[in-house]
């Protein structure tokens, strides 16, 4: 199941979220000797990833990172690119981190690049993933209908329209004509086998989204309505996500 959380504003609800998920790599830190995690990328995990980079106690030298997704061609160097993204907002604020598996959309070779990621993955079990929810509800770049069945760890999937449309809305793109129409992805299943997964959804923008993922089926055309079968799934959400939901929700939110 889902246990939500509430907050007024997105940096309370992204500084909580960012303390749960350090919480949960010191337990692997603590078991293991050891945390692999998966970090997420866009508008909503802005304020998320600057209060986990702020946190103090992590020993995140015995931490390893993977992300998500990347659009399919694309150079690091560009401002739509997730690994800048990641090496500018995470990597770079963490010397010591121990390592980060880059996904290199534009690979000359992608299918030897969905090899490389694919072994990596499979020898670093996923402890906490970091993760949002899309405005067509997708989860990492698995946009509906989501292949929920297989359990490879990377693979290429098409971007669908409301999806292109949302990275252009962010700002990321001069135009929808410039998003690109694939990415590699992580796909569902890897994320449910992660051990814990903390989802931050900001914004009203999201509050539909939202609601078909807590209030709706598990279906694949709302693809993060899957974490409702997760163990360990948390999603913290702000006034404006939260703001369809019919479910009672504390005051002031």
């Amino acid at each position: 199941m889902i246990k939500t959380h509430f907050f007024k504003d997105k940096v309370d609800s992204a500084a909580a979220a960012a303390l749960l998920g350090a919480q949960r790599i010191q337990e692997a830190i603590i078991q293991h000797g050891k945390a692999n995690i998966v970090v997420a990328t866009g508008a909503s995990q802005f304020e998320m990833l600057d209060a986990l980079t702020a946190l103090e106690g992590i020993d995140w030298s015995r931490v390893t990172g993977f992300h998500l997704d990347e659009y399919v061609g694309m150079s690091e160097t560009s401002d739509a690119s997730f690994r800048r993204y990641l090496k500018d907002r995470f990597v770079s604020k963490l010397p010591e981190l121990g390592a980060f598996h880059f996904v290199n959309g534009d690979a000359p070779d992608i299918d030897a690049e969905l090899c490389r990621l694919n072994a990596l993955l499979d020898q670093h079990p996923i402890d906490v993933t970091f993760a949002g929810i899309g405005e067509n509800g997708h989860l990492a770049f698995n946009d509906p209908p989501a292949d929920f069945e297989t359990t490879v760890a990377y693979r290429i999937v098409d971007l669908d329209e409301k999806c292109r449309l949302q990275q252009f809305g962010e700002g990321w793109f001069s135009s929808v004509d410039a998003v690109p129409r694939q990415a590699i992805s992580m796909t569902v299943q890897r994320i449910m086998a992660s051990g814990t997964v903390i989802v931050t959804v900001p914004d009203v923008r999201k509050a539909k989204a939202v609601r078909d993922v807590l209030e709706g089926p598990v279906i694949n055309v709302v693809p993060a309505s899957i974490l409702q079968d997760h163990l360990s799934c948390h999603i913290f959400l702000d006034s404006g996500s939260a703001s369809s939901l019919s479910r009672e929700k504390p005051a002031g939110v």
